[in-house]
């Protein structure tokens, strides 16, 4: 199923954490207008970005989630979140950037372990930038780089 010109349902559930646990990660029907939500929020991503997407996880089952740690309270398992890179644009950090500066509604935009970004959309959009480096520090409100510098 298409969800968008660039994002298909298969793309957005596509887990290799699944696939090697047998994790069944079809989402139910109801929220397939939340993943529809999700795949217009990362077109518009990528229109801002100038190139493809690689989305490493986006809608994950409960058991998924579980499986790769994600929280009780994932926007994952609704969803309405996704994260990925954009190599043809540039570091997460760069993504992060953009993305924040840019005027495109999300939820959530957050820099996760300076390895890729995590975007969150919501019908009520509250344009929260966040960082996260490591579970001891915990999420930091805005960008910051890994020696503790918050970026303007």
């Amino acid at each position: 199923m298409q969800l968008t010109p660039n994002f298909s349902l298969a793309q957005l559930i596509r887990s290799d954490t699944a696939e090697r646990d047998g994790i069944n990660n079809t989402p139910p029907a109801e929220l397939i207008p939340n993943l529809r939500l999700l795949a217009e929020g990362l077109e518009a991503v990528q229109a801002l970005l100038g190139a493809p997407l690689d989305i490493s996880s986006a809608y994950r089952c409960e058991e998924l989630n579980r499986a790769v740690g994600g929280t009780g309270t994932s926007q994952h398992i609704e969803g309405l979140a996704a994260d990925f890179t954009c190599p043809g644009f540039g570091s997460p950090m760069d993504i992060a950037a953009a993305i924040r500066s840019s005027a495109l509604d999300f939820d959530q935009c957050i820099l996760e372990f300076g390895r890729w970004v995590h975007l969150s959309v919501s019908s009520e959009p509250r344009k929260r930038v966040l960082t996260i480096y490591n579970s001891r520090d915990g999420y930091l409100d805005g960008l910051w780089d890994p020696d503790g510098r918050q970026i303007a």
